[in-house]
């Protein structure tokens, strides 16, 4: 009943948006982030994959056996949210969406009856290990044959919470998959445990039977003990890895106070939010929305936004994002942006859209893991047959051992959890991830690219002289420039809209700033933006803000930067504006250099304007008047001669390069999220975290290759040992942990948030 409310509410359109976005890809469809409970293992993953894709109205799936998270496009025309979720709770898991209120609350008491699971095998294989201990170090005669008997039944006895308690999640999941017809890991580890179970209560109770009188409960404690203790210490594992995706996550307040008409404040759910609408914000709490401080002062944290560290001041006129949390004092806001059009549900799309991608190593690994348990399953089998002649218990052993020992749980986490431990230190460093598999190729990189405007200067640009046609005031110019620019996020168009507001706050003109509205603007990609002013009392007047090109501009002599304005009669006016080389750009030069890279810019600026800025950071290879696409062909030339680029841009005019190049960074404060074709995204625009970034992902793939190479050794070694029937099933249990867990230590190892400066790995 309480399922069926749920899918009910979840089947709402207006519900839609708390957990879904639309697919650009995919007009129509939208895209669902989900959090999967009750699976252990990447062949869970390939499971819930096929069961949701066999769903009509599905269109792709993307589930992570790491993280238990997932990605799945679909279309409402063909399908509701509760006809793909009931697809996989029918084979026994369960489908929430990702920012589900209560699924931190869900996610503690898991690990809570996993504890208590294990607090019960714990206590149970100690008083079984006492009961067997007698007849391992007894002499014949020492004890009578009642008393042995008697301690077998006393440990039977305390077998029973361990089996029918702490082994439960095992038990439910095989019966799960031979339900569905299914193999995933935890069927071998149930079938041993059954098995040893069945043997040693046979043991018991027939000793004259055919498979004697050894019982092996300490065995079959042991390793329930072993693999419970794995288990969990995963679990923990696995959120700490994931904890700056659960920081972002669910950061937005519920309700808001929004202004009414007559100066009264109403609280109203934060989905009744719309843009244009004034909400205070009180110190302690978050923001709701992207938008503009129209009264009070305050410091604002968006360290886990942007990367920054430090608190930042906000007045009026100051935009605030969703998400940050206001520290010091009260404000009122202007709801600007709302919803899935914030920077802070794109950083959530971003993180969960890494969260569940695969790279190629993990996606080779999976594809083996359904064979190599079948294998596993009909190497058992062999084994027992080959050692039936010699006793069947003993036979029924050496096959428990082989199904135990050879489970490939490290196998299926080698790559994926270093890949995620790495994500989730690079996001509490202010680097978002936008696909796993950026990791593993950034590491091949040889070739450094890097954009000029905004990428190696900074994007706090200073006007310092305004050209005009005749009967147009440079005062004019420049609000009007400003009314189109404060739409955009490039470099140039936030430096115009700066001066602009500064300048109006000095001369007491900020409510006059402020009623110039432009409507229509688009931004084109390497040109410049474009709009309609609404002016009171006079015709609309479509603006140009841009290039000389896109503005028709005349010439003007100087290597400063230029943009320019124009309207339907043409040229109005150019802006010079004075750049400054960002601090760290030498030295994250210098350092990449250091470590054997070429470094090299394309710009779009002139030749004139290049040239200085190369010098200045120790780039002998400068290219201007690059178009977007003369990027792209210069990037794919150097990939035709066999080298393997990265490109840093800002991320608006740069979106065909980036997308070229094997791996890109853009830098967060100057793009728009979801638009950005990059790979990784600099929430604080700082260069100097790209070369912890580069060398984080050379560790990474060699923690990876670390993990392969264990998991593999670890079962060659193993395998044998235990078809000859010299790994006991306890220690085939101890060997399957330790070596899960070892694997996930290993990638814990790069869950340390990035040093910038440093070039020590």
């Amino acid at each position: 009943m309480e399922n069926a409310l749920r899918h009910k509410l979840l089947d709402d359109p207006q519900e839609w948006a708390s957990f879904s976005l639309p697919e650009k890809a995919q007009p129509g469809c939208w895209s669902s982030s989900v959090v999967f409970e009750g699976m252990h293992c990447a062949a869970c993953a390939i499971t819930l994959e096929d069961a949701l894709r066999a769903v009509p109205g599905v269109e792709s799936v993307q589930i992570s056996g790491a993280s238990h998270r997932g990605r799945i496009v679909w279309s409402p025309d063909r399908t509701l949210p509760s006809e793909w979720m009931q697809s996989v709770e029918h084979l026994g898991y369960k489908a929430i969406p990702a920012n589900d209120a209560h699924a931190h609350e869900r996610r503690r008491l898991e690990a809570r009856r996993m504890l208590w699971r294990l607090a019960v095998a714990a206590l149970c294989m100690m008083q079984v290990m006492m009961y067997a201990t007698p007849a391992y170090v007894s002499e014949p005669g020492d004890i009578t044959p009642e008393m042995l008997h008697l301690l077998r039944w006393a440990s039977w006895v305390l077998s029973l919470p361990v089996v029918f308690f702490s082994c439960t999640p095992f038990f439910r999941s095989a019966w799960r998959d031979l339900l569905q017809r299914q193999v995933s890991m935890d069927l071998p580890v149930a079938l041993g445990m059954a098995v040893t179970f069945v043997v040693s209560s046979l043991g018991t109770f027939e000793p004259q039977g055919p498979f004697g009188a050894e019982v092996y409960f300490d065995s079959l404690t042991m390793f329930v003990f072993f693999l419970l203790m794995g288990r969990w210490l995963e679990l923990r594992l696995r959120d700490r890895t994931a904890g700056a995706l659960e920081a972002v996550l669910n950061r937005l307040p519920g309700s808001v106070r929004k202004r009414l008409p007559d100066g009264q404040w109403e609280v109203l759910s934060i989905r009744r939010l719309g843009v244009g609408d004034v909400i205070e914000v009180l110190p302690g709490e978050a923001l709701a929305g992207d938008g503009l401080v129209v009264a009070g002062q305050t410091q604002v944290d968006e360290a886990l936004l942007t990367g920054e560290s430090r608190p930042l001041s906000r007045q009026p006129g100051d935009r605030v994002i969703a998400g940050s949390h206001n520290l010091s004092g009260t404000i009122e806001v202007r709801i600007e942006q709302v919803g899935a059009s914030t920077r802070y549900a794109q950083i959530v799309a971003l993180m969960e859209g890494a969260s569940v991608s695969k790279p190629s190593m993990a996606l080779l690994v999976d594809r083996w893991v359904r064979p190599f348990l079948v294998a596993v399953l009909l190497a058992s089998l062999a084994a027992a047959m080959y050692g039936w002649s010699s006793g069947p218990a003993h036979a029924l052993m050496v096959a428990v051992a082989v199904l135990i020992v050879t489970c490939p749980c490290a196998l299926s986490l080698a790559t994926p959890a270093a890949m995620l431990a790495s994500a989730g230190a690079l996001a509490r460093s202010g680097v978002l991830v936008r696909r796993l598999e950026a990791l593993q190729n950034l590491a091949a990189v040889d070739t450094v690219i890097f954009d000029k405007t905004g990428t190696l200067t900074r994007d706090a640009f200073e006007v310092s002289e305004i050209h005009t046609r005749a009967g147009v005031s440079g005062a004019q110019a420049l609000q009007w420039a400003s009314s189109l620019a404060r739409h955009s996020l490039h470099p140039v168009s936030r430096a115009l809209w700066s001066q602009a507001r500064s300048r109006a706050q000095a001369l007491g003109q900020w409510p006059e700033l402020e009623a110039l509205v432009s409507q229509d603007v688009s931004e084109v990609s390497g040109s410049g933006v474009q709009g309609v002013l609404r002016l009171a009392g006079q015709p609309d007047r479509a603006l140009r803000l841009g290039s000389a090109v896109f503005c028709a501009a005349p010439a003007f002599g100087g290597h400063r930067l230029q943009v320019s304005l124009a309207d339907a009669a043409g040229w109005m006016a150019t802006f010079e504006l004075v750049e400054e080389v960002r601090p760290e750009a030498a030295q994250v030069v210098a350092q990449l250099k250091r470590l054997g890279l070429q470094v090299r810019i394309l710009s779009g600026d002139a030749q004139s304007a290049v040239d200085p800025i190369a010098q200045m950071v120790g780039i002998t290879e400068g290219q201007g008047a690059c178009s977007p696409q003369d990027k792209l062909q210069a990037v794919q030339t150097l990939q035709v001669q066999g080298h393997r680029v990265l490109m840093v841009g800002d991320g608006l005019n740069d979106g065909p390069v980036l997308a070229g190049a094997d791996v890109s960074f853009a830098l967060g404060q100057a793009v728009p999220l979801a638009q950005s074709k990059a790979d990784f995204v600099l929430m604080g625009s700082q260069l100097d975290v790209l070369v912890p970034t580069f060398l984080r992902s050379r560790q990474t793939l060699h923690i990876v290759k670390q993990n392969l190479m264990w998991a593999a050794v670890y079962n060659a070694a193993c395998i044998p040992l235990a078809m000859l029937g010299y790994l006991p099933a306890w220690a085939a249990g101890l060997g399957m942990a330790l070596s899960s867990l070892l694997v996930v230590l290993n990638a814990l190892r790069l869950a340390k948030a990035l040093v910038p400066g440093t070039l020590k790995v």
